[in-house]
């Protein structure tokens, strides 16, 4: 059913009429035109389609319009302040935490919803917070590096 959807997407205000039952993956990458939220699996376990709701990192491929009504969305393109990168794109691009480059804002986007919650984490603590987003190339290593990095750069916050 078609409804009004209203939201903050990257800081600004949004006003969609969509169907309430589509996905926002779908109504970020087609209707938003944001492409950096990636289609990996479509079943919400790969991470590729991870978003900020409101701070918590969600799998958008699995979430309705609905449920982001009011809420505050953010992307891989809303992450940085301006020009400034979000700490854990630094960390990435410091570390090298990538190949193909196709599951990196996922992973992004699930280290930034992590470390505003863990904001000292352990290696352990890290690897746990990570495993559910995959890697088909094999950057998890660096990935966990990177992580670990933005979590010493955000001891001051951002």
């Amino acid at each position: 059913m078609d409804e009004t959807v209203q939201f903050t997407l990257n800081g600004k205000a949004v006003s969609l009429h969509v169907d309430n039952d589509r996905m926002l993956l779908w109504v970020l990458r087609t209707d938003l035109e944001l492409t950096g939220t990636k289609y990996g699996c479509g079943e919400g376990l790969c991470g590729s389609c991870t978003v900020l709701i409101d701070g918590e990192a969600v799998r958008s491929c699995q979430t309705p319009m609905k449920s982001v009504g009011g809420k505050h969305v953010t992307t891989i393109e809303g992450l940085a302040k301006g020009e400034v990168l979000h700490p854990v794109q630094q960390a990435f691009m410091a570390h090298d935490a990538l190949q193909c480059g196709y599951c990196t804002p996922g992973m992004i986007m699930t280290a930034a919803g992590f470390l505003s919650h863990h904001p000292h984490p352990s290696r352990g603590e890290i690897t746990m917070g990570m495993e559910n987003n995959l890697c088909r190339c094999g950057a998890h290593k660096r990935i966990i590096e990177a992580v670990a990095t933005a979590a010493k750069e955000m001891e001051g916050g951002f």
